[in-house]
């Protein structure tokens, strides 16, 4: 073997050394870029999991103590305070009285919210927002109307349904301060007992009001 052809294999050897050391070098980097990549992935996991944990306890998370007491206030005041929200509408275009039309509108503007907030809660108590006996049901003693009533009231027009929307609220108001009462006296659930005595301060204020309405007309 010549010196020349010694020269052109240690060349040859170096840079195939070289070449290696390289390659070596790219498939580090992409080991690393690979796990970084897969650390990434394993933190967006955790966090995934972290939130999906976060909102499954938060949908899970138990709604306070509850008894039978607030199930039957909240199923028995959402229809109560419909028909009270009905007749409210009815003094639009045929009450002539100012304090009738305020009146009504004061109705509206709280037992509307009412309703939407009493159905959430029988929701996250998994319980249905109406009583099953709800349809047909005799209802007597807590102020509901009936068919009839509601009939009457939407045939009158101005100082004769001011009476009759002041006699029929009054009576109405008294049974859902007797149904609030009850609440008070017997429910379980917090938010439930502090609507009853939102709905005791507040109806009762308005009965005082229909009544003084009532002995001017």
């Amino acid at each position: 073997m010549t010196a020349f052809t010694r020269a052109l294999r240690r060349k040859s050897t170096r840079r195939i050394a070289a070449v290696g050391v390289v390659a070596a070098g790219a498939l580090l980097l992409s080991a690393c870029s690979d796990n970084g990549d897969g650390m990434a992935g394993m933190d967006h996991g955790s966090g995934s999991n972290s939130a999906s944990a976060t909102t499954e306890a938060t949908n899970t998370a138990p709604a306070g103590d509850v008894n039978d007491a607030d199930v039957t206030f909240a199923q028995s005041m959402i229809p109560h305070h419909e028909q009270a929200l009905e007749m409210a509408k009815m003094a639009d275009g045929r009450a002539s009285d100012s304090e009738i039309k305020s009146i009504a509108g004061k109705i509206e503007q709280a037992q509307d919210p009412e309703i939407k907030t009493m159905k959430g809660w029988l929701t996250s108590w998994n319980k249905p927002t109406a009583m099953e006996s709800m349809p047909g049901m005799d209802m007597g003693g807590d102020g509901m109307m009936s068919g009839d009533d509601m009939k009457e009231l939407e045939g009158m027009k101005g100082a004769e349904f001011d009476k009759m929307f002041a006699q029929m609220m009054i009576e109405h108001h008294n049974g859902a301060i007797a149904m609030a009462k009850d609440e008070q006296k017997n429910g379980k659930n917090a938010d439930a007992v502090k609507m009853a005595g939102d709905i005791v301060t507040g109806q009762s204020a308005e009965v005082k009001q229909l009544q003084s309405v009532l002995d001017r007309l």
